[in-house]
């Protein structure tokens, strides 16, 4: 059986007319707190970061660049997805990741960030392939959102919670680099407009979530699904 989850491109009428807090999300067990970690080198050093790379982290994707943004969440709210994409998921398998044209699987996703789909017992992270050149922090902040959908059911819940956890690694990643910030990139420019979805709703989830809720995307999704009741 096969299950996608999708990582939608943010729709911008629905951030002018909504806003979404941590405390306030559905509870997951095992969430770690964030504390202070030193970044991976750099993207133009992928040659010496290739011969350090740890072997889980190659076979999750063949792409350095993904390698460097596992590490961004080391240490950081996203270390659970971290950890889950290495293989401590319900598969107990590392999550496959790679870049894609979206629309190779159905034309309707051509312009969505990110896709998690289900093979039986294997979990894969597709990303777009106009995200390849994004910043590192961009791309972990992209994979803690991904990493928590990981069986067959789906909820506004989840998805709440998906998308403020993905706001707040990146707002870990962009205070520690913030010259990943102003890269001009589409990605960027949405974890950008998600933290100011947080930051005018006093660090509340409440915008998310409306937007959440009103997403053409998600309309189809019950409330709840399991591990994330409120």
């Amino acid at each position: 059986m096969k299950k996608i989850y999708l990582i939608a491109s943010l729709l911008v009428f629905s951030f002018m007319q909504k806003g979404f807090a941590f405390d306030d999300m559905p509870k997951v067990a095992n969430m770690p707190p964030a504390y202070n970690q030193k970044m991976p080198k750099e993207k133009n050093d992928n040659k010496n970061y290739e011969i350090q790379t740890p072997k889980e982290y190659q076979k999750v994707s063949n792409e350095p660049i993904i390698w460097q943004a596992l590490d961004c969440l080391k240490g950081t709210l996203g270390d659970f997805s971290r950890n889950a994409i290495i293989g401590q998921n319900i598969t107990n398998r590392p999550i496959k990741v790679e870049f894609l044209e979206l629309g190779t699987i159905k034309p309707m996703y051509q312009n969505y960030d990110a896709l998690g789909i289900k093979k039986k017992n294997q979990l894969y992270i597709y990303i777009n392939q106009k995200h390849k050149d994004a910043p590192k922090e961009a791309l972990a902040a992209l994979l803690s959102h991904e990493a928590l959908h990981q069986d067959e059911y789906n909820s506004l819940n989840e998805e709440t919670y998906a998308w403020t956890m993905e706001a707040k690694v990146w707002g870990e990643l962009s205070r520690k680099n913030p010259a990943s910030a102003t890269v001009k990139s589409s990605l960027v420019d949405r974890e950008n407009t998600l933290t100011k979805m947080l930051n005018n709703a006093n660090q509340s989830n409440i915008l998310i979530k409306n937007t959440v809720v009103n997403h053409p995307g998600y309309k189809s999704l019950p409330t709840k699904s399991p591990g994330f009741e409120m």
